[in-house]
């Protein structure tokens, strides 16, 4: 199985750098492939050291531009380097059986957002899992109950993602999680 969804920046909160490592180390003992994107930077670096550390296997998926600006994590057992950031995105979920978020920045959110609502509109029933470090996700989940509350949002999108406490409430998630059904077309996403 691989999973995915990391950011760039470690944050200010040890406590988020912290449950990366344990993320990564945890993936790596339960025989997971860690796919993210590319980079030796912030928490995703966190994540793929962590699990490479832990003998774990890390596929890392990249966009050529991103070469220049981030340090690339050398370690990595695949290195995937894509035209642009769509192409990146897409290739990330045909790798993935199911989508785990830690805390990170715009990104993380906007990956989130896009594979949440892949979700909602039949492109996958993957698991999609927010890892609620420190509290991290709770703005998110508040802007979905705001959502909700205005209108915007119907009220059974609260089940296309489940927000874990900490690691092994999302490894627990991951292992009772089904087998990921067939990537949906790639010109569909």
């Amino acid at each position: 199985m691989r999973r995915d969804l990391c950011g760039s920046r470690p944050g200010r909160n040890p406590a988020h750098a912290a449950a990366a490592q344990a993320l990564g180390t945890a993936m790596a003992e339960a025989g997971l492939t860690v796919v993210y994107g590319g980079g030796g930077v912030g928490l995703m670096g966190v994540v793929a050291e962590a699990a490479i550390a832990a003998g774990g296997r890390v596929h890392g998926v990249i966009p050529e531009f991103l070469t220049r600006i981030e340090r690339i994590f050398p370690a990595v057992a695949e290195l995937e380097v894509t035209t642009s950031m769509h192409s990146r995105k897409t290739r990330m979920f045909e790798l993935s059986d199911a989508f785990v978020a830690i805390p990170g920045g715009l990104g993380t959110l906007d990956e989130l957002v896009e594979i949440i609502t892949w979700r909602q509109l039949g492109l996958h029933d993957r698991p999609v899992i927010v890892l609620d470090a420190a509290g991290w996700a709770q703005p998110f989940v508040a802007l979905v109950e705001a959502l909700i509350a205005d209108g915007f949002v119907d009220p059974a999108c609260r089940r296309l993602f489940t927000v874990a406490a900490d690691v092994p409430a999302v490894m627990a998630l991951l292992r009772s999680a089904p087998t990921a059904e067939a990537a949906a077309p790639a010109d569909r996403l």
